[in-house]
């Protein structure tokens, strides 16, 4: 049974708990006005808020209560004031608390032990298979994708202070500790406007230029240390995606334009990077022979970002070629000294390129479907009478085009989706096949779906034959899920796109996404469904001789398909295919688990170890046998016939959207995607999965993570196969982390905080069904695993949740009391809507930033 190291708890305690105590106090020592008094009040009212909560007394008797003890705010304006010089303070204690735990996160978690590159290459050793593994990792890699989902609320300048705090930390320099806290007391963190796409773009290259650019090239340098013959092959180990400028689903404001311009700025901050090192090296590499090649590199490198004719002049092989004419010189007449600094570079040059990171097309299907038809209304190109043609002869259709459209004749989403495929061989041009070859087809249902973009591609002007782009269905509901392995036969047999698969090297990239399958189907019918999917695609994808990969849409909680990752890689058997291992990163999750070097290493690593060891080490043939199928199969459908009842109960959307922040969502102004699709009123099936997740969370209610599991476990025990669970959950890996991620999920929830609406009549059921299943769940969990709290085995992660939870108690109580405000105020009290409007988003800042860590 897993059990954290009880070492690592007590280095939690020293490194984060007794000095997030200490560093605290310095903020009532800051030098601006009132915030001494602000901090000692909130003190205060975080007690008030826990003995009210004891008591079963509402958000708004503890805000009321603690203001009739407190004699310095005696207006409503003056409270008001408060609130929000309560939220602004611990929002700052997030940071703080963030940059303790950033900094003691070598201390904490054992960096060198299981899990590791040095425990796996070790491993490798001892087992005498190190010419496995050098074969393997011809092929496998591990490639993150970052995304601007909006779940994280931190702007650039905030991140700089954290990082900054962090280094200060780890050199217990006090003065700066200060010095930055007292920057970040003055820096707002409330954007007045949403980002662009570019903004979005330009935030998440923070992290790409000061953490995967080195943490990236440590590991490949480590590896090609020992393995040099690694580098000789075309794959890198580990690649990095991009969404932001390239995901259009749903974003009017993407558009080709923007991917050019986010393309052109990977390819400047990549050549940027590289002009730095190759800066520092002119420092070492003083040499006869090899100062004047590190001299020409470093013009080349300059001219390729301000001159604008020679743009193109620079290449990855051009760079390869100069370092490794600077490292021939070295080794052979100056006795390799500094080889290593040449060496680190050939690395990065090896995993980033000229792109830094690929960037991803992703448009929604239907949009697809809506300019094929509009083309075919206006042009020849198409038959008339192709809107009312069967799936089959519009594929034969698609796949017979051979010319252009005249895309100068549409305007709309017509000319952009056109432009937007015309663009992608612009950027391949400038950045490299690798800077921009994926089109992902979001809501993909059929075959057709999948073949519409091939013909966009053929009606752009790409030829048959010279098409280096591959074309990733993403499947998302749990009916599209179960009928993914149909559609990709379909395509199989489709003599049109195996041709193209077979000039792609017979590979398939396929996405699952979690997000909306858990919105969809609750917590285990999506898992359920997602595993049973890859299993059918890896088999149907062997049987036609396709190399398959799968590319997971994770979020951050265990509800959007977070939580331990790695554990669910390391768990697969040999039905699903694991030649990769490819997954999204998005919002706080990249701050949490990839915000510095040391936290991005670890983290990668866990992920490549769990892909290689898996397939070296593991004898498991199946993830799970014939009847431990079965006995999930029935779990995932008791649990989805719950989770239904749930959805479609009547109120089930008034709940929603009457207590928590959700229709305040998009008023954060944290990411440029609409958190709706449509421009109607918000329905369940039009609310998108992230503010849907997001909202069940800041209500401390995580029913996406949860809902179902305990009426399915007590229909077991009812049957008298409670033991059959029992000893699947101890003898499978993938058992134990589902039902692992589910106890997480539920640390998070506080139903005490919305108790007061249990006897409401409009959203008591509601809340009553969702107590009483988070109840049932929490007591077969227990007995599950054989623990008496949550979270017992993970201790630090369980104390990192409490101790968040606790700073942002008062935040969730003054946001639930300024949605009971507006929900009594009357339709013409429209300026006291709006200020309790702000105070409810403003909350909202601390507490999701507040959840950033990484179960």
């Amino acid at each position: 049974m897993y059990q954290q190291d009880p070492k690592a708890l007590q280095q939690f305690n020293n490194q984060v708990a007794i000095k997030f105590q200490l560093f605290n106090g310095l903020f009532t020592a800051l030098p601006f006005h009132r915030i001494e008094n602000t901090g000692i009040l909130l003190s205060l009212l975080l007690s008030e808020c826990e003995e009210g909560f004891q008591k079963k007394s509402s958000p708004e008797n503890i805000i009321d209560s603690f203001f009739a003890k407190q004699i310095s705010a005696k207006s409503d304006q003056e409270k008001i004031d408060m609130l929000f010089r309560f939220t602004q303070y611990a929002e700052r204690q997030v940071v703080l608390f963030d940059a303790l735990e950033d900094a003691a996160f070598t201390s904490v978690n054992d960096v060198t032990g299981a899990g590791t590159l040095k425990h796996l290459m070790a491993e490798v050793a001892t087992s005498g298979r190190d010419e496995e593994f050098q074969r393997k990792l011809e092929d496998f890699c591990v490639q993150l994708v970052l995304t601007a989902h909006p779940t994280q609320f931190y702007t650039g300048s905030v991140l700089g202070i954290i990082h900054d705090t962090t280094k200060a930390v780890e050199e217990n320099n006090v003065f700066n500790i200060n010095t930055y806290l007292q920057q970040l007391g003055k820096t707002p963190f409330l954007k007045k406007q949403k980002p662009t796409p570019y903004d979005e773009a330009v935030s998440l290259m923070w992290f790409l230029e000061n953490v995967f650019y080195n943490a990236a090239g440590d590991i490949v340098s480590q590896i090609t240390a020992k393995y040099p013959k690694i580098l000789a092959q075309k794959n890198p180990v580990i690649k990095m995606g991009f969404w932001p400028g390239g995901d259009r689903d749903g974003n009017p404001f993407v558009t080709a334009a923007t991917t050019l311009r986010v393309a052109d700025a990977l390819r400047s901050l990549i050549i940027k990077c590289y002009y730095n090192d190759v800066r520092a090296m002119r420092r070492r590499l003083t040499f006869r022979g090899v100062e004047p090649l590190v001299v020409a590199l470093e013009k080349k490198l300059y001219d390729s970002i301000f001159v604008p004719e020679n743009r193109t002049a620079l290449s990855q092989e051009i760079i390869m070629q100069k370092l490794q004419e600077m490292k021939e010189i070295i080794v052979n007449e100056h006795n390799s000294l500094f080889v290593y600094l040449v060496n680190d570079l050939i690395n990065k040059v090896h995993v980033f390129g000229l792109h830094f990171a690929t960037l991803d097309i992703r448009q929604e299907s239907g949009v697809h479907s809506d300019v094929l038809n509009t083309i075919a209304e206006k042009e020849t190109i198409l038959p008339k009478n192709y809107v009312s043609l069967p799936d089959a002869e519009k594929m034969k259709v698609l796949a017979g085009i051979r010319s252009s459209t005249a895309n100068y004749i549409y305007e709309g989403i017509v000319k952009d989706t056109l432009q937007t495929i015309s663009a992608v061989k612009r950027v391949q041009n400038y950045n490299g096949e690798q800077g921009c070859n994926r089109y992902i087809i979001s809501q993909c249902k059929t075959a057709l779906n999948v073949l519409e973009v091939y013909g966009l591609f053929l009606l752009s002007g790409w030829k048959v034959g010279e098409m280096p782009i591959d074309i990733v269905p993403l499947f998302e509901t749990v009916e599209d899920l179960r009928n993914a392995a149909d559609v990709m036969k379909a395509l199989y047999e489709n003599t049109t796109y195996t041709k193209h698969l077979s000039r792609r090297g017979n590979k398939q990239t396929i996405m699952l996404g979690f997000s909306d399958g858990t919105k969809d189907g609750g917590y285990l019918m999506a898992n359920w469904s997602i595993y049973k999917a890859k299993e059918e695609l890896s088999a149907i994808s062997k049987e036609y001789d396709i190399d398959v990969v799968f590319f997971d849409g994770r979020g951050g909680p265990p509800a959007r398909g977070g939580g331990k990752t790695h554990r669910f890689y390391s768990s697969m058997g040999k039905n699903i295919a694991s030649k990769e291992i490819q997954v999204t990163v998005q919002g706080q999750t990249i701050s949490s688990s990839f915000g510095t070097v040391a936290s991005a290493k670890f983290n990668i690593e866990q992920l490549l170890n769990a892909g290689v060891s898996n397939a070296l080490f593991s004898t498991l043939q199946t993830t799970l046998p014939e009847e431990d199928e079965a006995l999930l199969l029935q779990l995932s459908e008791d649990s989805f016939q719950k989770y239904i009842t749930l959805k479609e109960h009547p109120n089930f959307m008034q709940y929603l959207n009457d207590i928590s922040p959700l229709q305040y969502y998009s008023e954060t102004n944290i990411g440029s995607r609409p958190s709706k699709r449509g421009n109607g009123d918000l329905t369940l099936k039009d609310l998108r999965a992230i503010p849907y997740v997001g909202a069940w969370s800041q209500l401390k209610q995580n029913v996406t993570g949860f809902y179902g599991v305990g009426t399915a476990l007590e229909s077991l025990d009812h049957q008298g196969r409670f033991d059959e669970i029992k000893k699947l959950y101890n003898d499978s890996l993938f058992v134990k982390t589902l039902f692992d991620n589910c106890e997480m999920a539920m640390k998070k929830c506080f139903f005490p905080l919305t108790e007061h609406l249990s006897a409401h009549p409009i959203y008591g059921p509601i809340w009553t069904m969702v107590h009483d299943e988070f109840q049932l769940t929490k007591k077969y969990i227990l007995r599950l695993s054989e623990r008496n709290i949550l979270m017992e085995n993970y201790t630090v992660d369980r104390m990192s949740v409490e101790m968040r939870e606790r700073i942002v108690l008062p935040l969730s109580t003054i946001q639930q009391y300024a949605i009971g405000k507006i929900n009594q105020l009357g339709t013409d009290e429209t300026e006291k809507k709006e200020v309790f409007k702000k105070l409810i988003i403003r909350s909202s800042f601390g507490i999701i930033n507040a959840a950033r860590n990484s179960v």
